[in-house]
């Protein structure tokens, strides 16, 4: 083993001297399968947000956002630019989102999963599982929400929370134009995040720095996954947060609307609990208060980001640590007159993506599209692990070590219950509506805020017949049994202007 290592830090050393830095990079990454065979596997942070679109980071300058240390891992990091979802079998999006990332299948494989009885799960072998079989001591903190006992499948897990703070009647279909708001999100008297004492993002952040402590005193490397409830609604934090973003600072979404056509059939009625958050028709005053809340738990949410950071500096393994960072999925907040994550627009199946580690280059993007989950391919991938055969995810690995460009995904595939279906491809998206009879057609290169419906242009019919009939070849490789017989001929008919 000796000797393995001297050769391979040889021949490193030579790489660097006759190729340079570029050289440098790819080498340093393959030195992750060195050190998985002789036994020094890379300790692994994985920080999960919740509800975070993918907007919300300042250095992307989309939003006038503070997000110091989310900044400061882009800029010591990798960021993909184009990280989605697949979508969700039920209103609860966060569900689907994290048993597809904790089981590795795509949707509706792990919707299968999902909907069997603790009995039959008893065999299938989990993301942390697979890490502690890789010998990684394994620990969460925060939001679980998958019907499996957190602390069955980790070594630790603390303070593990359900899907969302319990909220109360005053902080929906609010603030109303000309009248006293009821709400407060500093105000611990609304419960919510404050439930217990002490903000849970501040909690987390404790719980992960205690692991952290604990964690660098052991030879055997770590898996921390710390899931965050924020930015999840009810939006709270601390009024010094909530006092950085004034209405006066915050810009109206350019594809602002006041009422979705099609949004009762489509599953985002005023009776889902996502979109009556806010007041409808939405207005300009309301959707500014909620993106100033919403921001301000970001930002929170951030500094508890940067405390962990600092920790993981001051224990003596950040250089051998990779941390990855992103959400379940994103939120509208008033995009396109949605409150909620239930709809296949970019502002709610993106999310932000950033990898950190030994030779991930540094203040770096890629454009290539993934899916979120890709990150639990790539953890067993550094680990050294086997990954089953039901994974339908992918490593990122040869993204950053330059040895792919082109996306594992030819199409980006996306669903919401049997109301939404969508394909992205070769720039465009198509989004379905089967039960309004409607086709949607985005130009995402010309038009990211999907603000120009191009489905009823004659130049764009081929396309749209192309790209239908692809989503239907993609439903059948999912296991997709939804029909949209008939929606092509019929869209044309039902289509209505943004």
């Amino acid at each position: 083993m000796y000797r393995f290592a001297r050769v391979f830090f040889l021949v490193l050393a030579v790489a660097v001297l006759a190729f340079g830095p570029e050289a440098s990079f790819a080498t340093s990454l393959g030195a992750t399968e060195a050190q998985a065979a002789a036994g020094s596997r890379p300790d692994i942070l994985f920080l999960f947000a919740d509800d975070m679109c993918y907007e919300t980071i300042a250095s992307l300058k989309m939003t006038d956002i503070d997000t110091p240390n989310l900044d400061r891992l882009m800029k010591q990091g990798t960021h993909f630019s184009h990280a989605y979802n697949m979508g969700s079998w039920s209103g609860a999006v966060c569900v689907a989102s994290r048993t597809m990332l904790i089981t590795g299948r795509s949707v509706w494989d792990a919707n299968r999963i999902y909907q069997t009885t603790d009995n039959e799960r008893k065999d299938e072998v989990l993301w942390p599982q697979l890490m502690k079989q890789a010998g990684y001591q394994t620990y969460m903190t925060g939001k679980w929400h998958i019907r499996t006992d957190a602390g069955k499948v980790f070594d630790v897990a603390k303070d593990v929370r359900g899907g969302m703070p319990r909220d109360t009647p005053q902080g929906y279909s609010r603030p109303i134009d000309g009248k006293p708001d009821p709400w407060s999100p500093s105000d611990p008297a609304f419960g919510g995040f404050w439930e217990g004492g002490k903000h849970w993002s501040e909690v987390v952040a404790d719980n992960a720095n205690e692991f952290l402590d604990q964690a660098v005193k052991s030879e055997n490397p770590f898996f921390m996954y710390i899931a965050f409830n924020a930015p999840h609604d009810p939006r709270q934090s601390p009024q010094e947060f909530v006092d950085r973003y004034p209405v006066s600072r915050i810009q109206l979404p350019v594809n602002f609307l006041k009422e979705y056509p099609h949004k009762d059939q489509i599953g985002c009625s005023a009776s889902l609990r996502d979109e009556k958050l806010g007041p409808f028709p939405r207005t300009e005053h309301a959707v500014k208060v909620h993106r100033g809340e919403y921001y301000a738990l970001i930002t929170h949410l951030d500094i508890q980001i940067g405390r962990i950071l600092d920790k993981l500096e001051a224990s003596g393994r950040a250089e051998n640590t990779w941390i990855f960072f992103t959400a379940d999925h994103g939120l509208a907040v008033g995009h396109h007159g949605l409150f909620g994550k239930q709809n296949l627009y970019d502002h709610s199946v993106r999310v932000p993506f950033i990898i950190n580690g030994p030779g991930v280059p540094n203040d770096h993007h890629i454009d290539a599209p993934i899916y979120l989950q890709d990150v639990m391919a790539t953890s067993l991938d550094l680990a050294g692990a086997s990954k089953p055969d039901h994974v339908f995810f992918k490593s990122l690995l040869p993204f950053l070590r330059g040895e792919q460009l082109e996306s594992n995904y030819p199409e980006v595939y996306g669903a919401y219950l049997e109301l939404q279906r969508s394909i992205t491809a070769d720039g465009f998206k198509l989004i379905a509506y089967p039960k309004a009879g409607v086709l949607r057609l985005y130009d995402m290169k010309n038009d990211p805020a999907e603000m120009k419906d191009l489905a009823t242009q004659p130049a764009q019919q081929e396309r749209i017949e192309q790209m239908f009939h692809r989503l239907q070849d993609l439903q059948k490789s999912l296991g997709d049994h939804l029909s949209l017989a008939g929606l092509l001929g019929s869209s044309l008919k039902g289509n209505k202007p943004d």
